[in-house]
């Protein structure tokens, strides 16, 4: 007989409401999913339209307000085990369980599992299981009027639940307050001693060779004592516990193992670990890495090397994360590399995401940066939340200590730049905040459970509470003047040591808004303007053009110019903190991924096609970049190599004519950044609106304009375009432009004409005679003629003239 037995109970749901609700459910229940939840469950029966689809999320708020039963039968029958637990490993949120109808637990608390001892309860034959959620804003608007009032970003009671933030809306995203069982549920049935929890920590010692430390949580029924054993890479440890006892520590010296690295930096080496508890036997992958923070730099090392971040922030990639599957989360986490980003760092607004997600990073050599769940509000210290979050918290630093790829856990999202410079504290009249979490319970519970990984109270943080949170020469800042304020230009103003946040906005794909969208795509049409959550949002992506493009005086227009913009801020940001390496270590754009249809700062939207700015992050994020920043060429090399060669910088008229010529032989050392004054013949224009400025280095080209758009006497677009059908494997569409004129940052956009294409490149600037070829595929176009017109072809030449 095996220690223990596992059966799964997702089959046989039913969904009841418990009180009136505006939709007719059937007799006896509504089939339901799970995992899963209301919202989709409602959906699936077509009792409510796509919430994600024109504004019918507005008529959907009564499903958060509304209480909810899910019941199941099962068959049991009595067998050899002396204990039987009924495991949730996702409850969302506050849930009494109840067995043959006595209570078997409750929960309130969507970020952690729950384990219920059931045997007492169980009959022999038919067992009937119901779950009963209170509505979330019943739950926390009580606890809200209980424990007093919280400042915070938004009005939505958020901060009083512990249950994903962004649920209750945010300036991406839709109000979509869940209820239901959103992780897999099962009954399991031991003997004997079980291994009740096991933290599995892979890093390097002293002296720099591989070391697992393993902690395993001993469950007994009272027998006694077991042996068991860790085994990894023909390392193994045996050890024999005492009646009683509860917890066995064990290191192992892992002599050939290999050390794990970012993709960016090297090979992702995993190991199988084997736990045995007696009979119960657990396997666990991981990977061995050193994982270190200089603290007032916030300069992250992996190895003991120094790692300049290419982040990208994550939300949550669906309102209803039951649906999400591991192919869409490595999709999206392929997007992420595909365009150069290194680190993701899980926003505290969202989840502790799932194991898929944490076990891809570990596989793709992604760092992970995890934020715990508080996020833009003053959260209350008071029972029940402290205990929920310390239950939370253990758990969860157990769950992921195996992934070598999570190197730093962070308090909160802006809650301590809330408190110290948003006008809480007078808000708050002492009522507590979340301080003691972020510089007590937080930092206590890694040190116990996790020594392995940096601890940073929060972000934006200067590294003392006495410090002013967004101090540009320590620790972490959040950008948000611009977008707000001021000019993308003035993220050149001062160099910072780490830009955790910045961004700016742009719609998503043609083919995205057309699906979300049935009225007119128009600026400021109803329907449209719904899926823009941002205060003052259409009003800033207007005002951001500023004098670099012209205003748009159509959609298409519009859609173009506001999406080429997009790309361009944020590339100019990164450019400029890239050129400060390695005073600055490392730049983590808001954000790469939307969770629904909406205009936003994302990279790639919320059907998963990407922007122009996915495609000016690949540029900007490649190992190697050129950027022309106080008279200089700057270039930056963040490869294991040496990068030299001889230098081209060419003066030319927008004609391509060559006004002046300088050749400098150059070298950058591995990691490194190197500056090249620009000589005076090509560094002042004698015509800033008719010149532009070419640096070549190799195979890497960079082409700077001395004016801004606006200002620079660009002709008519003129061009060829020539189409034809299959590439060397077959597939797809080339499209080759031959340009008549100079064109800037021509982009194809095929989603236009089918929403299933794609292209690979775009943002390519052209000189008179020069050509640019763009694989398109995907789909099978009627006319595929069209590729090569407007509005599928753009360039800003076609902005500028109208």
């Amino acid at each position: 007989m095996t220690s223990r037995h596992l059966t799964p109970l997702h089959d046989g749901w039913t969904l009841t409401a418990e009180g009136p609700v505006p939709v007719r459910l059937p007799e006896g229940g509504l089939p339901a999913t799970v995992p899963g939840c209301v919202h989709t469950d409602l959906l699936a029966a077509g009792l409510i339209d796509d919430p994600y689809l024109d504004d019918n999320e507005t008529r959907l708020g009564w499903i958060g307000r509304t209480d909810w039963t899910y019941r199941t039968t099962f068959e049991w029958s009595a067998d050899a085990h002396t204990s039987t637990d009924l495991c949730f490993d996702g409850l969302d949120t506050v849930a009494t369980v109840l067995l043959n109808g006595t209570e078997a637990g409750a929960a309130a608390n969507q970020h952690r599992s729950h384990r219920f001892p059931v045997r007492h309860l169980l009959r022999e034959g038919s067992n009937t299981l119901a779950v009963r959620f209170t509505a979330p804003y019943t739950y926390a608007e009580a606890l809200r009027d209980k424990l007093g009032d919280r400042p915070g970003a938004y009005t939505e009671p958020y901060a009083f639940i512990r249950k994903m933030a962004c649920n209750f809306g945010w300036d991406w995203g839709p109000t979509l307050v869940t209820s239901g069982i959103w992780r897999p549920v099962a009954l399991e049935s031991w003997t004997g001693p079980r291994i009740g929890g096991a933290k599995v920590l892979g890093d390097l010692g002293p002296d720099g060779v591989p070391r697992l430390s393993v902690t395993l949580e001993v469950d007994h029924d009272g027998t006694g004592g077991p042996t068991g054993s860790v085994e990894v890479l023909g390392a193994s440890a045996v050890f024999v516990t005492d009646p009683g006892e509860r917890r066995v520590s064990v290191v192992l010296s892992v002599p050939d193992a290999e050390p794990w690295w970012p993709h960016s930096h090297g090979e992702q080496p995993l190991y199988d670990v084997t736990l045995r508890l007696g009979e119960d036997v657990r396997k666990v992958r991981t990977g061995f890495r050193g994982a270190g923070l200089e603290r007032e730099a916030f300069r992250i090392s992996v190895n003991g090397e120094p790692v300049f971040v290419r982040g990208v922030n994550w939300i949550p990639d669906d309102c209803f994360p039951a649906r999400l599957t591991r192919r869409r989360i490595s999709d999206r986490l392929d997007q992420a590399i595909a365009a150069g980003v290194n680190l993701i760092r899980v926003w505290g607004g969202g989840l502790y995401e799932s194991d898929d997600f944490y076990e891809l990073c570990d596989e793709k050599g992604l760092l992970v940066w995890q934020d715990f769940p508080f996020a833009c509000a003053a959260y209350p210290e008071e029972q029940p939340l402290y205990d929920e979050v310390e239950a939370e918290v253990r758990e969860n630093l157990v769950r992921l200590s195996p992934h070598p790829s999570l190197v730093l856990w962070c308090g909160n999202n802006e809650n301590l730049e809330g408190h110290a410079d948003w006008g809480w504290q007078e808000k708050l009249e002492g009522r507590t905040w979340g301080a003691g979490y972020y510089h007590g319970l937080l930092p206590a519970l890694c040190a116990e459970l996790d020594p392995s990984r940096p601890y940073w109270p929060g972000s934006p943080y200067s590294g003392s509470p006495d410090l002013p949170p967004q101090d540009p020469a320590r620790g972490t800042v959040h950008l948000w003047d611009v977008w707000n304020r001021v000019d993308h230009l003035h993220y050149a103003d001062t160099a910072h040591r780490f830009v955790a946040e910045f961004g700016f906005q742009g719609p998503p794909a043609y083919a995205t808004l057309r699906r979300a969208v049935s009225g007119p795509l128009e600026p400021g049409s109803p329907l449209l303007a719904h899926h823009q959550k941002a205060e003052d949002g259409d009003a800033k992506l207007l005002r951001g053009l500023g004098d670099h493009l012209p205003q748009p005086g159509s959609f298409d227009d519009w859609h173009w110019a506001t999406q080429l913009n997009q790309a361009r801020a944020v590339a100019f940001g990164i450019r400029h903190f890239r050129s400060h390496t390695p005073y600055c270590m490392g730049s983590i754009v808001w954000q790469l991924n939307d969770c629904w249809p909406v205009v936003s700062w994302a990279a790639v939207d919320g059907d998963g096609r990407r922007k122009p700015l996915w495609y000016a992050l690949r540029s900007v994020y490649a190992d190697r970049l050129m950027t022309v920043r106080d008279g200089a060429l700057h270039l930056v090399n963040d490869s294991p190599d040496r990068w030299e060669g001889t230098l081209r910088l060419t003066r030319r008229t927008l004609g391509g004519d060559v006004l002046a010529e300088e050749c400098v032989e150059v070298g950058t050392g591995a990691r490194d950044v190197t500056r090249v004054p620009l000589p005076p013949s090509v560094a002042v224009p004698d015509d800033p609106a008719r010149e532009v400025l070419v640096a070549e280095l190799g195979d890497l080209r960079r082409v700077e304009f001395y004016a801004e758009d606006t200002r620079v006497a660009l002709e008519p677009a003129r061009y060829e375009t020539a189409v034809t059908q299959g590439d060397g494997s077959g597939g797809g569409y080339l499209v080759t432009v031959t340009a008549g004129t100079l064109l800037r940052d021509v982009a194809l956009f095929p989603d236009r004409l089918d929403p299933a294409a794609e292209v690979d490149d775009m943002l390519v600037t052209l000189l008179p005679g020069e050509s640019a070829v763009f694989h398109v595929t995907g789909a099978v176009l009627d006319d595929p003629g069209a590729l090569g017109a407007r509005p599928v072809l753009r360039c800003v030449n076609d902005l500028a003239r109208g």
